[in-house]
């Protein structure tokens, strides 16, 4: 595995120094050196996983910073920055001896993964809040906790198999879409590249090796386009020079997947890059390019005339080159270039310590709205699934009257357009008009529509609205109001049913509803609040028998009601236990078919019971807008009960296919309850199955013999019921 196998070579403070030399020959290097003496001293006789000293790391930390150009400060923090938390130097110290600058910056880093909290959900979220409040006070922090990931990604083979994975996970889920959207394009293809290596090292090793196969015919194809592309330049007198370059292998498999096509059907592997001198040039390159090449249809994108939300600008096209292979052509300016290449740091200033300029705050307006709107989600979970969302710049551009551009996700709606121009507006939205016509608000907008909103003072956001918008903010804004609505209305409602449930055992509301009882009986409960309790009781989550017998046990069990109530975790007949909860009826929810090992959540429903789903859910989103409806839950590992579960599977076309996959899944010790097959006009087959299984594990098992079938594209679970 040639990412797995990397061999970090040792690095020297002096190789450090000349780098930075490299683009700020006045730099003061004195802090650097004074800064490696003092790192060095802190964790004498500290050893990385791999047995090399510690001090190491820090180094090429502070290597990677100086290829993102920072100042001499970000590398000064670079070399300290694991100085606090893996030995006794305090913030004063550091303060003391490298400033209040430098000092500023390490205990950013440093309180990012500081704090332990009960779940890696919980700790993942609230780390990543903090990473967006140190960002927006100092983008350094997060520029040096990338370097500083990057660096552990890089010698990750050294630890243990579990933590690869999980740290793997969390640096596609967040490190490496954050560094995109920081515009540093080589930091986020190096991380995906590694993280395929460690969750996925079959498909990485296999692309390795076919990659490989085919590398030197490739070189030499993109050779020669180019040499046919200078040329041109030269004829038709442009300035500008062609670079080849590769695909890298996350972006190949991710096209796999997307198109659930073979390695063998990527055309596009090739590509080349035209940088020039002006805007206009590029332009007249790109019909330079489309004279010599049929363009691929689809296949255009203007990002000059309208930038990425990072600052990226680029003209990307994909033409049938010579002997019909398919070659995407980038075309840019110097400058452009440059931000592309180089991120937020083209834009740096070095007096503005930190700060981000007025220019460069407009291109990362996002993260303004990450911050505004993570205090609107409580729940961590909810706050996860809307940074990931937003960090995924899948996106069109549509215009306000007044001919503003605005960014969305691809498939936003009117909603979410709303909610991009003020929460009120977005709240009181009753219809739009795209292009001068009226639209249904679940209307998919696409790029270069004018979008105009009508309000109402009566209009407010209903549940079907989250399942029409896309952006987290739109999502957030949404969950949030109704979250408030419905906490209101629980509340009322929970104090109607104590009353009548009080009066009917001829206990005194007044006497019951007293603060000093109602607090006393939320304590029992395990409830913060007094009002969380009553809004319990309206949701549904606590029964009015329940508070009766805390009131009055004697009562209780008269009627029987102890033995209905008397515990607090149940087990049930869906192999699911319930912490906290008596008798409910529990089912697993047909949306997502939870199977034991799945991650799930507990969800109170009105009038249905318990419906129990996995954590990753489609229909999550319509469902956690109040963490206070969520119970946790948890398998039954003692359970052995059958589950159906659905697959699909992706294959050639030819005979034989359906019974060697049905002899894959036999081996695997599943039971196959139903089968079916269709295939498609590009001489594929979709085999899709029912099969009975125990656990997540026997249904990874089941996969992986349908993957070995050769023939087979595809397998994959099918969640949607």
């Amino acid at each position: 595995m040639a990412l797995k196998l990397r061999v970090m070579q040792p690095i020297s403070v002096e190789s450090i120094i000349q780098a930075l030399r490299g683009y700020n020959a006045q730099a003061d290097a004195q802090p650097i050196t004074e800064a490696y003496d003092f790192s060095a001293k802190a964790h004498a006789g500290q050893k990385r996983e791999s047995g090399e000293p510690f001090l190491q790391h820090p180094l090429q930390t502070a290597r990677i910073i100086v290829e993102l150009k920072l100042d001499v400060p970000s590398i000064v923090a670079g070399l300290l920055h694991d100085t606090m938390e893996d030995s006794e130097v305090s913030r004063a110290e550091i303060e003391q001896r490298f400033g209040p600058d430098v000092a500023h910056l390490v205990d950013g880093v440093t309180k990012i993964g500081k704090i332990e909290f009960r779940t890696h959900e919980e700790k993942q979220a609230e780390n990543f809040r903090k990473m967006l409040l140190s960002m927006s006070e100092d983008i350094r922090v997060i520029l040096i906790k990338l370097a500083d990931r990057l660096h552990n990604m890089r010698t990750l083979h050294y630890l243990p198999e579990d933590k690869q994975k999980r740290i793997a996970q969390e640096t596609l889920d967040i490190y490496a879409p954050l560094a995109n959207r920081l515009g540093i394009g080589w930091m986020r293809t190096e991380l995906e590249d590694l993280c395929l290596c460690y969750l996925k090292p079959e498909v990485h090793n296999n692309l390795v090796k076919k990659v490989a196969q085919r590398q030197e015919m490739r070189e030499k194809y993109i050779q020669e386009f180019s040499k046919i592309v200078q040329k041109n330049l030269a004829e038709y007198g442009f300035t500008g020079h062609v670079v080849g370059r590769s695909k890298h292998l996350f972006g190949i498999y991710q096209k796999m997947e997307r198109q659930g096509i073979p390695f063998e059907e990527v055309y596009d592997l090739a590509a080349v890059r035209i940088i020039t001198d002006t805007k206009m040039n590029c332009y007249a390159i790109l019909g330079m390019a489309h004279s010599l090449w049929r363009p691929v249809p689809g296949r255009f994108k203007d990002y000059i005339g309208v930038p990425k939300s990072n600052g990226y600008q680029s003209l990307h096209t994909t033409v049938v080159g010579p002997q019909g292979h398919h070659v995407e052509i980038q075309i840019r300016t110097e400058e452009m270039h440059r931000v592309a290449e180089e991120g937020i740091a083209a834009h740096w200033k070095y007096k503005e310590k930190g700060q981000i300029d007025q220019k460069t705050d407009r291109v990362f307006g996002w993260l303004r709205q990450l911050v505004e709107w993570q205090h609107d989600l409580a729940d961590n979970r909810q706050f996860m699934d809307s940074v990931k969302m937003d960090l995924f710049p899948d996106v069109i551009y549509v215009f306000t009257p007044r001919g503003d551009v605005k960014e969305l996700a691809k498939g936003s709606c009117p909603i979410d357009f709303a909610y991009s121009v003020h929460t009120e507006v977005g709240n009181r939205c009753t219809g739009a008009k795209v292009n001068g016509k009226l639209v249904p608000l679940r209307y998919h907008l696409q790029s270069g529509d004018s979008v105009e909103i009508t309000t109402s003072p009566n209009q407010t956001p209903t549940k079907d609205w989250l399942k029409w918008v896309r952006t987290a903010r739109a999502k957030a804004k949404i969950k949030h109001w109704i979250k408030t609505e419905e906490r209101i209305r629980s509340l009322d409602m929970g104090k109607k049913l104590l009353d009548r449930a009080l009066h009917r055992h001829n206990l005194s509301p007044t006497e019951a509803f007293k603060p000093e009882h109602l607090t006393a009986l939320s304590k029992e409960f395990g409830i913060a609040t007094p009002d969380d309790l009553l809004i319990a009781i309206g949701y549904g989550r606590i029964t009015t028998e329940q508070v009766i017998r805390h009131l009055q046990p004697a009562a209780a069990l008269k009627e029987g009601l102890a033995d209905k109530f008397i515990r607090k975790i149940g087990i049930h007949p869906a192999g699911v236990k319930i912490k906290g909860l008596g008798d409910l009826l529990v089912h697993l929810s047909k949306c997502c078919n939870p199977v034991p090992g799945d991650r799930i959540i507990g969800f109170v429903t009105r009038g249905r019971g318990l419906s129990v789903h996995t954590v990753d859910c489609p229909n999550i989103d319509e469902l956690d807008y109040d963490k206070d409806r969520i119970v946790e839950v948890h398998w039954d590992t003692k359970d052995t009960t059958a589950y159906s579960v659905k697959i699909s599977v992706l294959t050639v076309d030819r005979q034989g296919m359906l019974a060697l996959v049905s002899a894959a899944i036999t081996a695997a010790k599943a039971n196959i309850s139903h089968a079916d097959i269709t295939t498609t006009e590009d001489k594929k087959a979709v085999l899709n199955f029912v099969v009975e299984i125990v656990n997540v594990g026997q249904l990874e098992k089941v996969l992986k013999s349908i993957r070995t079938v050769d023939g087979v594209v595809q397998a994959k679970r099918v969640r949607q019921g």
